[in-house]
């Protein structure tokens, strides 16, 4: 699920629960602000003279989009698990007997066995974030490729954080948990064909089909010196973009490398059926200001819940070589 740009933000008609504002809300607050806030002003002003917008809904469209922009690449997290828009606190879900699951909640990680809880509980309280702040005099004297690459500066660091905590939520299961008990071991070797099909045929061991595997990019080149994997794949261009790190599908996987991804470990799953991310908000900017330092700043962030639901879902290799070859 890819953030929503500006335009489709301002059509939602759902208002935030509780204390929780949507994002629509949060730009309706903003709109005042966009004439007093140093940055945001000044944001406006060069943006307008250059002719990229008309007015301060305009400019905080075009930021919003920006920061989206910026993000899209490092949000690799968002394709390596089940993301569901949500308005609630919490969603419960059922739990099989036969199933292990992880809440996360409060910064800890709860281990649920089906045989003896029926359901899992994913709360929404987990708030990724990045900010930037600048002095009165910087705000005020910036022009607008220092004003734009701040605004992406802040887009990179908030896709890096959110996926970050996706991939630490794979992090946490116990390796008894995962499919066929334990988890793949790489024994000090490259990243290769052979482990690849070890984790595949781990998560089909439990009647599930992975349909993604990720790693390391590190690990990406290993897996492109290995004649097996070159041939599993043939590389067609169409499924192929090496700058944007996509090598194809295999198996039946999309194969997704980020650096952010421990270099000794990979992972083959099932999104459908192993893990949730209940997006409450998606990403928003909101302006801050410290009276005391006089520093002014933009914050982008996220609201979200993670669960794992079934962990057999879950394929792991560990201690995968931390050099090419």
């Amino acid at each position: 699920m890819k953030p929503r740009l500006f335009e489709a933000v301002m059509k939602d008609n759902v208002t935030g629960k509780d204390s929780t504002r949507s994002s629509r809300q949060v730009y309706e607050e903003l709109k005042d602000k966009m004439v007093h806030h140093p940055f945001l002003r000044r944001y406006t002003e060069m943006g307008i003279k250059e002719g990229l917008f008309s007015d301060s809904v305009g400019a905080l469209g075009k930021m919003h989009d920006t920061l989206v922009a910026a993000a899209q690449p490092a949000l690799i997290g968002r394709s390596i698990i089940n993301v569901l828009p949500t308005t609630e606190q919490m969603e419960r879900f059922p739990l099989d007997t036969d199933a292990v699951a992880y809440r996360f909640a409060e910064g800890a990680a709860t281990r649920l066995s089906g045989k003896k809880t029926s359901t899992v509980d994913v709360y929404t309280d987990i708030v990724a974030d990045a900010s930037e702040e600048w002095t009165k005099q910087f705000a005020e004297d910036a022009t607008w490729n220092v004003m734009n690459s701040m605004v992406e500066r802040v887009g990179r660091a908030l896709g890096k954080d959110e996926t970050q905590r996706i991939l630490a939520a794979y992090a946490a299961v116990a390796a008894g948990d995962l499919a066929g008990g334990a988890e793949i071991a790489g024994g000090g070797a490259v990243l290769s064909w052979a482990l690849m099909l070890g984790a595949h045929n781990a998560v089909e061991g439990a009647d599930f089909q992975p349909s993604v595997f990720f790693c390391n990019t590190l690990g990406k080149h290993q897996l492109l010196n290995d004649d097996k994997f070159i041939k599993s794949v043939y590389l067609p261009s169409e499924n192929t973009d090496i700058e944007r790190g996509s090598i194809g599908n295999v198996l039946g996987m999309s194969i997704l490398p980020s650096s952010l991804v421990t270099n000794t470990l990979a992972y083959a799953v099932d999104t459908r059926i192993a893990a949730v991310m209940l997006l409450r908000r998606d990403i928003t900017i909101e302006d801050w200001y410290d009276t005391k330092t006089e520093k002014y700043g933009v914050r982008a962030s996220t609201r979200f819940g993670i669960g794992i639901l079934r962990s057999t879902g879950i394929s792991r290799i560990s201690n995968i070589k931390t050099t090419l070859t």
